[in-house]
């Protein structure tokens, strides 16, 4: 039986990370901190046999994935299907700040955390990132069968395939953590 290994990265550390910030589309630079996180990941994964690295286009995940792929002699090869979801007006804002903003605000996340079919404000639902991550991802397993390929990413689209890959409903995804 024909298979493709996954390796599911999520990038480095940001200073909104710190922080438990919603950074969705936001461009965040990695801190020193997740600079070193993905130049220790780049060391660990050297002895794999990796044929691909694809990338969110967002700062974070792409210098997440740079180092691994100069260790295997690769290009980054950029997906705009592996960004972050959308966050929409919550977007840099702790949960606690969207949460203050007005009563509308506090029912919406509270609308949101039960209803993935809902998005934040302006912002992209947890369906749309679940469909659209997993259909890139199906996508690249076709292209790379018997192949190992990185994929470098965030939490969401990374709690998406995992809900994908247990049979569970894209709501699982506010049960993980990573």
């Amino acid at each position: 039986m024909a298979t493709t290994r996954l390796i599911l990265v999520r990038h480095g550390e940001t200073q909104a990370n710190r922080e438990m910030r919603y950074i969705g589309r936001r461009n965040d630079a990695l801190t020193e901190q997740g600079h070193m996180q993905a130049q220790r990941l780049a060391e660990a994964l050297t002895a794999m046999r990796i044929a691909a690295i694809y990338s969110s286009p967002l700062e974070r995940a792409f210098h997440t994935a740079l180092p691994i792929a100069a260790r295997h002699h690769l290009e980054v090869q950029v997906l705009d299907d592996l960004r972050e979801s959308d966050f929409g007006s919550w977007e840099g804002l702790t949960r606690a700040e969207a949460i203050a903003r007005s009563p509308h605000d506090a029912e919406h996340m509270d609308a949101w955390l039960r209803d993935t079919t809902l998005a934040p404000p302006d912002g992209e639902s947890i369906e749309a990132m679940h469909e659209r991550v997993r259909a890139v991802t199906e996508q690249l397993v076709q292209a790379h069968i018997d192949q190992t390929i990185v994929l470098v990413s965030h939490v969401g689209p990374i709690k998406a395939l995992l809900c994908a890959a247990l049979g569970a409903p894209a709501s699982t995804i506010f049960r993980i953590f990573l």
